[in-house]
């Protein structure tokens, strides 16, 4: 079973391919965009020791040479010093403007990666092969890349559109209930900023998915990059309606922050308690009905995800230390926080008109909880 969602940018357009065994046919797809038959990939140790060797039977059965960059994995890899040992090595490979440089990993990978194609000799030619859910759903799609400032997350970085996207769920196979769950933030954010039916159907099937179920794999990234490539089309540099995809972001932006980046939380994690945050917020502005956090929050735990500050491990700022850090946000101007709200389940909006003091008043009352 294949699925694919066209990406339409014009003349930067590009395929979403997904599936299973797509790492065995990587060669078939890469090849048409090749003028000679070698790659450069960059990948993070994780991933290489389960899945590079699938990928380079891929290409070679194609006659493509590749050589490969392993990093460290985990989110402190989106750092200064290593897109400048990966553009160095890019270098030193003498990969050129025409040559294609695959981004295999998950979201971390994908935006450190696609953002040394983006400076690299003023632009190379990129594919993201996603390999966690939350990568394949979300950051492999639409063109961000970047890395991390100590200031906040993401804040250093370019629109830069890959060629091709190739996401394998059978990959998903191999990822830890945690990071699977992590992933699953993503998902739910696409039902609840924009599309009703779609978090029903979640709320029906996102267990079976979790347990194995390949056909509702598929069609959950499906669903989710069909949205982002709808909502990438209008805005692709995120001046309006891209915005909304930050549901839930604002707030776990601050909480990855707070945590150093660290594994005491995942980025996927911050968004689902971002969700429920968002929502709660949302509720008590006088924005959604009451019973749309419950539900929201119902569905997490159900699931197993992380929707409360107490599963947060080691001490977090205060609720003014968290609003501080939410300055720091891409979303920010004019000095002045821009909120994803929602008007209920499926419904969300933009808005800079958030009082931040009932932001306080519910950032204490998870902090108190914990």
């Amino acid at each position: 079973m294949r699925e694919r969602v066209f990406v339409d940018l014009g003349k930067r357009s590009y395929d979403i391919e997904i599936g299973t065994g797509l790492l065995a046919q990587a060669g078939q797809f890469v090849a048409p965009f090749l003028r000679r038959k070698k790659v450069a990939i960059v990948t993070d140790k994780t991933v290489a020791a389960k899945h590079l060797p699938a990928l380079l039977a891929g290409l070679k059965a194609e006659g493509i040479e590749a050589v490969t960059l392993q990093l460290s994995a985990g989110e402190g890899t989106k750092s200064w010093d290593n897109l400048q040992k990966t553009v160095e090595w890019l270098l030193s490979e003498r990969i050129e403007r025409d040559d294609i440089l695959i981004a295999f990993g998950g979201g971390v990978i994908g935006d450190l990666a696609g953002f040394a194609a983006a400076i690299l000799r003023r632009g190379i030619r990129f594919v993201q092969m996603p390999t966690t859910l939350l990568s394949q759903v979300d950051s492999s799609v639409g063109g961000k890349t970047g890395i991390n400032s100590p200031h906040g997350k993401n804040l250093i970085g370019a629109f830069y559109q890959p060629q091709l996207v190739l996401a394998d769920v059978s990959l998903l196979d191999t990822l830890t209930p945690r990071d699977y769950l992590a992933g699953c933030g993503e998902v739910a954010k696409y039902g609840l900023l924009g599309d009703a039916a779609f978090w029903e159907w979640l709320e029906q099937n996102a267990a079976a998915a979790a347990a194995g179920d390949v056909e509702k794999r598929i069609y959950a990234v499906k669903r989710s990059c069909e949205m982002k490539a709808d909502i990438v089309a209008r805005d692709e540099e995120e001046r309006g309606d891209r915005a909304l995809l930050n549901l839930g972001h604002t707030f776990g932006h601050a909480l990855e922050a707070a945590t150093g980046y660290s594994d005491r939380l995942l980025h996927g994690e911050g968004v689902s308690i971002g969700c429920a945050l968002a929502f709660e917020v949302s509720q008590r502005l006088g924005f959604c009905a009451q019973e749309a956090p419950s539900r929201v929050r119902d569905h997490f735990k159900a699931m197993g995800m992380k929707c409360d500050l107490s599963e947060i491990a080691g001490k977090l700022p205060d609720a003014d230390g968290l609003i501080a850090l939410m300055g720091q946000d891409k979303k920010v101007s004019d000095g002045v926080i821009g909120f994803i709200m929602a008007r209920g389940l499926g419904d969300a909006f933009v808005t800079r008109d958030v009082d931040l003091g009932v932001v306080k008043s519910v950032l204490e009352e998870a902090l108190a909880g914990r």
